[in-house]
Parts: C-alpha cells; sequence; structure tokens
C-alpha cells in the first residue's frame, strides 16, 4: 500500500500492551516483591511494605465510600509521619488530587488554598490545628475534616468527626481499583508561596510524577533498599516526588517531624541513614552543630540539596564531614529536581574546595528531563556557553507541570514559545554545565553595573564567622540601587562594621560592596527559602555602612 506505514496497521494499543503510566505502580510491585521488607519507621512504630500498601488501599476504600473520586481534591496539613506518605498513594488510588498544604503558611493562606482547590477532605494533624480552626472559619464551603492524632504530638486539639485511624478501618485493604485510565489525569496539587500575591496552584500529572520518581534514583545512583530520612517536608513538591522514588527502589522512610540537629544525627546513627533530602539551610545546621553530634557515624552518607543555590563553602562543609552532596536544581513546575550537578571523573582528582565550586553549580538536565537551555529570554535563542553571558534556565519535556490551576493566563505565559519559563538567570559553561546567577528580580543594577546577589553570598559564606547571609537592592538616590547584606554569625561570633568591610574589599570590586548591612537572624519561607521580598522591604530603611 502505497504511502502508508506499515507499522501503525494493526499495531493498536490494547489492555496486553499499554497501560497509563502513574506510580501506584511502584507501591504495588514493591509490596508484593518484597512484603516483609521494612517500609517506614517512625519512632518505636515500623511498618512493612504489605503494611504499607494495605493501609493506602484501608484509605483509597474508606475516600470513595464517601464519594470521594476522579478530579476530587484531598489536602493534608500533615508533619512527615506515615499518614502523609501513605496520602500520596491513598488518595490518588481514587482518581481524587492530594494537595499537601505547607505547614507554615498562616490560616489566611491555607484558606484561600482550600477554596481555590475546591477541597472535599481535609486530614489535618493536631500540631497545626490552630492554623486550620481559623482558615475553616474563612472558608465558604464545607469540607470534611479528619483528624491526624499522631503520639509523636501531644499539643493542639481535635478539630474532626474522626482521626485517621478510625476513618481508615472504614476501608477495604483488598480495594484494588486504580481508577487512572489516563496518565495526563492530575495527581498532585502544590501552591507556590505566593510571595507575589496570591499563592498558584501547581497541577502535576501521573505521567511527571512516575518519570520524576524514577528520574531521582538514576540522579542519585541510589542502590536497592537505601535508608532515606525525611528532612525534607512531602509538602514541599510532593517531597520532591521521594514518596514514589522510595516505592522504586523499596527503600526505608524514616519520618521526622521536626527538623533539628539533634535529632537529625540521632537518626542517622541509629538507622544508618543512607539518604536524605534537604535546602541549603538544613545543610548548615548540621555543618555548625556541636562536636559531639557530629562523632560517630561510621558509614557514608549522601545529602541532596537542591531549593536555593547552596554556597561552595556549605557543600566543601558537608565533604570535610563525610557527607557526599548531590546538588540538583528544579521548581515547584517542574516537580522538585529536573537539573542536577552531575560529577565528572576528573573532578575526583580536585581538592575539596575545588570540587565543591563544580559541585555548587546547578548542572545539566536530570537523566528524564528532555531539553534544556540558557537563552536570551526576550529571544530564546540560546546564550554562547562562555560562562559569562547571562540568560534565562528554559525547560520542557515530561517532567514540567500540566499548567497552573484556574489561571489560563499565567500558564499561558509561562509556556510561551513552546519552553517552561523559569525566571532564573543563569550562564552557560563550555562544559554544558548552567550555573545560576539570580533570580530575575533580584539582579542587582548598581549604576549600570549588573551585581549578582548569589556571587555576593557566596563570599560572605566563606568567612569562618559568618553563619548566613543573604543580600538584596536596596533603592538608592546616586546609584539607583546598591547591595544590602543581611548577616547571621554564628554563635558566640561577633564582628565589626570595619571588620566585615574589612574583608568585603579584599574579595570584592568596589562597586559590588555592599552599602548596607542589616545584623540578625535571616527571614525564610518553610522550605528554607530566603524570603527576599521581606528582606527588600527591610533594606528601603537600613542604615548605610560608615566608611
Amino acid at each position: 500500500m502505497t504511502g502508508s506505514n506499515i507499522y501503525e496497521q494493526a499495531l493498536d494499543r490494547n489492555a496486553a500492551n499499554f497501560a497509563p503510566l502513574t506510580p501506584l505502580s511502584f507501591l504495588q510491585r514493591c509490596a508484593t516483591v518484597y512484603p516483609e521488607r521494612t517500609s517506614i519507621i517512625h519512632g518505636e512504630k515500623t511498618f512493612t511494605w504489605s503494611q504499607t500498601y494495605a493501609r493506602c488501599r484501608r484509605l483509597a476504600s474508606a475516600l470513595a465510600r464517601i464519594g470521594i473520586g476522579k478530579g476530587d481534591t484531598v489536602s493534608f496539613m500533615g508533619a512527615n509521619t506515615p499518614e502523609t506518605f501513605e496520602a500520596h498513594f491513598g488518595v490518588p488510588m481514587t482518581g481524587a488530587v492530594l494537595n499537601a498544604l505547607n505547614t507554615r503558611l498562616d490560616a489566611k493562606a491555607i484558606a484561600f488554598i482550600l477554596g481555590h482547590a475546591e477541597t472535599k477532605v481535609l486530614f489535618t494533624d493536631r500540631e497545626h490545628s490552630a492554623t486550620i480552626k481559623a482558615a475553616l472559619q474563612l472558608v465558604e464551603h464545607e469540607i470534611l475534616v479528619i483528624d491526624i492524632d499522631d503520639p509523636s504530638y501531644q499539643g493542639g486539639e481535635l478539630l474532626g468527626e474522626r482521626d485517621y485511624e478510625a476513618f481508615i478501618a472504614t476501608g477495604d485493604a483488598d480495594h484494588r481499583r486504580f481508577q487512572i485510565d489516563d496518565e495526563w489525569q492530575a495527581i498532585a496539587l502544590n501552591y507556590t508561596s505566593g510571595t507575589t500575591g496570591d499563592p498558584k496552584g501547581v497541577v502535576f500529572h501521573h505521567r511527571g510524577a512516575y518519570l520524576n520518581a524514577v528520574s531521582n534514583v538514576l540522579c542519585w545512583k541510589m542502590p536497592a533498599h537505601p535508608v532515606y530520612l525525611w528532612t525534607l517536608p512531602m509538602f514541599h513538591c510532593n517531597g520532591w516526588c521521594f514518596p514514589w522514588s522510595l516505592a522504586v527502589v523499596a527503600g526505608v522512610n524514616v519520618c521526622l517531624r521536626h527538623v533539628r540537629d539533634k535529632a537529625m544525627f540521632d537518626a542517622i546513627k541509629r538507622h544508618r541513614v543512607s539518604h536524605f533530602c534537604g535546602a541549603p539551610v538544613v545543610l548548615n545546621t548540621l555543618i555548625n552543630a556541636p562536636a559531639e553530634l557530629r562523632e560517630g557515624i561510621g558509614h557514608q552518607v549522601s545529602a541532596m540539596t537542591a531549593g536555593a543555590a547552596p554556597p561552595a563553602a556549605v557543600i566543601a562543609g558537608m565533604e570535610k564531614m563525610g557527607f557526599a552532596v548531590v546538588h540538583t536544581y528544579g521548581l515547584t513546575e517542574t516537580y522538585g529536581p529536573c537539573v542536577v550537578c552531575e560529577p565528572q571523573q576528573e573532578w575526583a582528582s580536585l581538592d575539596i574546595d575545588g570540587r565543591a565550586e563544580k559541585l555548587a553549580r546547578q548542572g545539566v538536565r536530570a537523566p528524564l528531563q528532555d531539553e534544556l537551555m540558557v537563552a536570551d529570554p526576550e529571544t530564546m535563542k540560546p546564550v554562547p556557553k562562555d560562562g559569562k553571558t547571562m540568560g534565562e534556565i528554559f525547560l520542557r519535556g515530561n517532567i514540567v507541570m500540566k499548567g497552573y490551576l484556574k489561571n489560563p493566563r499565567t500558564t499561558g505565559a509561562s509556556f510561551r514559545g513552546g519552553w517552561f519559563h523559569s525566571g532564573d538567570l543563569a550562564v552557560w559553561h563550555e562544559d554544558g554545565y548552567c550555573e545560576i546567577k539570580d533570580r530575575s528580580k533580584d539582579i542587582i543594577i548598581s549604576g549600570g553595573e549588573n551585581i549578582s546577589s548569589l556571587e555576593l553570598e557566596s563570599v560572605l559564606f566563606r568567612h569562618p564567622k559568618i553563619l548566613e547571609a543573604a543580600v538584596v537592592a536596596a533603592p538608592d538616590e546616586k546609584w539607583g540601587e546598591v547591595p544590602c547584606a543581611f548577616v547571621c554569625l554564628k554563635q558566640g561570633e561577633q564582628m565589626t562594621e570595619a571588620e566585615f568591610t574589612t574583608y568585603c574589599r579584599a574579595e570584592l570590586a568596589g562597586f559590588k560592596m555592599p552599602k548596607k548591612i542589616i545584623w540578625g537572624p535571616i527571614q525564610k519561607t518553610s522550605t528554607g527559602k530566603v524570603q527576599k521580598y521581606l528582606l527588600r522591604e527591610a533594606a528601603k530603611s537600613a542604615p548605610y555602612i560608615k566608611r
């Protein structure tokens, strides 16, 4: 038959040769192949993968019996506990969409999300009862509230008609129906921080969740049965998709309600934790922990960091403790990590500080990220790979969101030209590795010169007395903008303005010197990102450094 494609003749999709990709399949396989292996450790409580599978099916069955199904939103205001982990499977088993809420948001923001997402059922940990109680008073539609009464937290109050355990007891452990007939179907809804207005609802699909869960394993070269410590909040991009990744490799989930240095080190030693994720602030907490806490780890621990560009000094500090660091980059809109600083063989010959400088770059596309480019944000033409020319990071492929819920205008703008616009400014090195220099709104333009706040922060982080640093633009009559530094010193340390200025003068060109400084703790979001919009407001009235 002339002009016909022989490979499309009577070779159709059918139930035998095609199934929609969904991470729910990982749990089913894991529980079948490794039924008695440990799935979750929470305090003194331990579950196996067969038990976790049964509990997820009970949750799904219980939700289905009260009418929850495809397209419904189920919200979780939970900590890093077994209930939140189970939600990542049990909720989408019904065809519903999981909305893991940021536990650090205020009642007004939570109320907006519950209303915008049209939440039908809300599971809430008693630790956050005060916020939820206030939020529910602002929500205009009726929501079924179910409490998570976890014994690891004794405060708060119960708000719902029943608790989680009583609710899943109404479900059937043999519930098997995965109501997934289209891999483009929504699986999760995550809201951005909303620092410049109402939060935007980022919609994930089953295909992307499946692929990024596998991509995480490949990125990190995770072996079978890793022991993973939950320092990263499960509400943050669904824990960067790691609830699903851990089911791929039949790992152990070690739950941690609060991220504190002692709790982290105790868990690492007791359970021989092999992997954990966290923003650079988490790594910094470990580096600056008391020496007695850092002693006694006799096995290899690997940390994956992202969420903010980690200064090379932080990566070097972790390596000096014997921890291996994998640096990734991503956004809520890309299911978490989609770029990885893939180490090259020749980097092994560098000293720790030299290797850390390489590892501090964002890197190359992750194994299952289709395309990445650094390009001019207006023309969308790739910039030269010279390590100097600034452009915006653009991404496209299967691990980019469906779009923003009920926000077609912003969705369209973010996908202009067939690429996702990250808003992150970077250079492209000759070896193909990209390196972020700033968010587009965080570049400081002083007297016509562009100053990278990340460059200044990296310099400040290297000072032995400085624990944390952030730099933003402050308005200035003469220069238009000048750098304002926010500096938090290590415990017990002191520093004068003169000492600070002397250090900066030795490390920076004159026009890059911070002209203002504010001492003290630095405000961050719940995921460890510095709240620069608040710092910019404070910088307006900050005093100038005396010369």
